[in-house]
Order: structure tokens, then sequence, then C-alpha cells
């Protein structure tokens, strides 16, 4: 039934192999800089790469500054930590969102508050969350007040689906006029962009993830970026076991974490980084060819919001109902093209079942439509 598109595909790679979803390309300085980090026997916790790095993705995001960390998850942990998010607060976030986020939640002994997506950004909507807080919410003083749960909301994450950046700007607003600190879920949305700033800049913290299927990756590695000088410090004392510094003694001041990114990983990234505007180039004009040959028939290509630019970091079509979705998937995979529907949404998965939420008519439509199909960086 699908076999135009099934055949399209294979033929954009052309292979007769298995079509990855997301394979990572590494066409660069990756080994030289690999040996470099080994000669120099610093590999670990430490070393020339690690704040090289943190430069690179302070310019490329225009924040001021850039901490990197073991992982995307490890980001989220301590992004919600400098948030101030404790035992039974409450974060807001969307069901369409893979588990790290609201695993990171569950790390700090919060509970998530589940708020729909937009049908066009397919990330947190303004307008839901809007109508969430004016219903159920109070703000005494400083804090925002869940009335059902009587629990503090103290922080809200959207996430930018699929490298798709969501109305940030208007979930801004509102989670300020709320007390509510905004931390950016950026993992899949390295060179994504929202009336002309990158994402995970708006809000007061963002989260980046270079896991092995991400435009760049290091096999796994994240990064918080922020504005705020002090959240930086902070961020980078935590993620380093809170050691004192000193010249040879052991001293911690706070409960720390070792989540900091290995030498090795960011020799890695620096290296991958140098083809990162080339992989989004190549991202985008493999967009356009599916765009184009979706334009006229079943499945709808999912394209890029008003007032964004995309990374396309996967490419997304909408079958046209649960059925079908998965008729697509069977035949696709069966013939060796991985496709993967999208998550299974948080509040159906056991730990968060229980968690307040608006309904979330559009999360549920696009779980029974949505479909990612092969996304690499194709190398001429």
């Amino acid at each position: 039934m699908y076999e135009e598109t099934i055949n399209f595909i294979r033929s954009i790679y052309n292979s007769e192999d298995v079509i990855p979803l997301n394979e990572p390309q590494f066409i660069g300085n990756e080994k030289k800089y690999l040996n470099e980090c080994i000669d120099s026997t610093y590999v670990s916790s430490s070393g020339i790469f690690i704040d090289k790095l943190e430069r690179n993705i302070a310019n490329f995001t225009g924040a001021k500054y850039a901490v990197a960390t073991t992982n995307g998850t490890s980001a989220l942990h301590i992004a919600l930590l400098l948030a101030n998010v404790t035992k039974n607060d409450e974060v807001i976030s969307q069901p369409l969102t893979f588990v790290a986020t609201c695993n990171a939640i569950s790390y700090c002994g919060a509970h998530p508050v589940f708020i729909d997506v937009d049908k066009d950004t397919m990330g947190l909507s303004p307008n839901a969350l809007q109508k969430f807080l004016e219903e159920n919410t109070t703000v005494e003083g400083q804090q925002c007040i869940n009335n059902i749960t009587g629990r503090v909301i103290k922080s809200c994450i959207p996430m930018h689906s699929f490298g798709h950046p969501c109305r940030i700007d208007e979930i801004k607003e509102i989670c300020d006029e709320y007390k509510i600190i905004l931390i950016e879920d950026a993992a899949e949305s390295l060179g994504s962009f929202f009336n002309g700033k990158h994402t995970g800049t708006i809000g007061q913290i963002g989260v980046i993830s270079f896991n092995g299927n991400k435009i760049i990756t290091s096999g796994g590695g994240g990064c918080i970026i922020t504005n705020d000088a002090i959240l930086a410090k902070r961020a980078k004392h935590m993620i380093t076991t809170a050691k004192v510094p000193h010249k040879w003694e052991y001293n911690h001041d706070m409960i720390g974490y070792n989540y900091r990114m290995p030498n090795l990983n960011a020799a890695l990234l620096v290296a991958q980084m140098e083809n990162l505007k080339s992989f989004l180039s190549n991202k985008r004009k493999l967009a356009i060819i599916y765009r184009d040959f979706f334009s006229d028939k079943v499945p709808f290509f999912f394209e890029e919001p008003a007032q964004s630019k995309s990374n396309y970091w996967l490419n997304i079509i909408l079958l046209e109902d649960l059925k079908q979705r998965d008729l697509f998937l069977d035949e696709a995979n069966s013939k060796g093209l991985m496709a993967r529907p999208i998550w299974t949404l948080m509040n159906k998965l056991p730990m968060f079942k229980n968690s307040h939420n608006d309904g979330l008519v559009n999360a549920r439509w696009f779980e029974e439509h949505a479909v990612n199909i092969p996304s690499s960086v194709v190398i001429s």
C-alpha cells in the first residue's frame, strides 16, 4: 500500500541495506582530536576540549554561557535544581516528549503536570497553558499554587519537539506572569531558531542533548545554556561533585553530581561542530525533498512552524489514522526502512498515569497519526 513512499525514501539514500532513522556522520577531525586528547592523557572531566566545546556552543547559540554535561538527562536534572525544584513541587511539561524530561522531574521528587501541544508546532501550547493557569492556579507572593493539588508550580519545561520550535515567546510571558521558571528542553533543536533567537536562549535555562541520534553527537553528552552568570557558575559547581577549588584538598560544600562531560566526548563534539552548519543545510535540503514529494498526497509532511527555522532533526509524516499509521510502520520496517512512531504519551506510562493534565486532545491526535521517517544527513 505504501510501496511508492518506501521506494522513494530508499532512492534518496541509494541503498539496498537497512536505512537507519538518523545515522551519525563522522567526516571531519574526530579521529585527529581523539588522538590529541589521548596523547594529552586528559581524557576525563577536565581538558582543553571541554573548554573549547563550551565556548563553541555558547557562540553558536548566542548564549552567554554553556556548561557541558554527561548527557541531556543530567542537564535537565541540574536545570531543575537550579530552578529550586524540590520534593512535592510541580513542573508543567507536555505529554509529547521523551521520557528523560519526566525522569528528571522525578529525580527531584517533583510531579509533572501535562498540558496539551499545538497542532502547528507539536510543542507546548501557550493558549492551553494560559487557560490551565487561569482556571486552576493562584499566585501568592512569588509562588504559583495549584488550587487542585495544593502544590507549588515551580517550573515549566516546554520541548521543541523533533527540532520544531514551539511558541516560546508567549510561553515565556505567561511563565513570568505566574512566577514560574522557564526551562527550555532544546535537546533535539540544536540549530533551530524562533524569531531569530536560538532555542534554549529564551528561557532562564536551556538544555541540549548530544545523544548518538542527534545532529551532532559524542555518543552521549549534553549541555546547559544560560545568560545568567550565577546560574552557570552554580551549574558547573554542582556537576563537578560540588568540590571547593583547592590545590590538593577534597572539600565539598553541598550535594553534588558527577555529571561533567569527559574530555574524550568533548573532543568528538568539537570536531562535529566544525561540520554542524553543513549538516543543518543538508537536513533542510532533505526536508524540502520530502515536502515536495508529499505535497499532493497522504501521508502529509509536517513543516516548520511560522516564525521558525527548524533543524528538521527528525522528519515527520502524518497518516490518516492509527490503523494506517501501524500499517505503514509494519510495511516500512519489514522492508528495512526504519520508521518509528512518536513516543508513547507520558501520561500513559505507569509512573505518570495519575499526573494532572488538561485532556491533551492534540497530543493524543499526534500519537495516533505521526511517524518519524529516515532523516540521516545524506553524504554525496
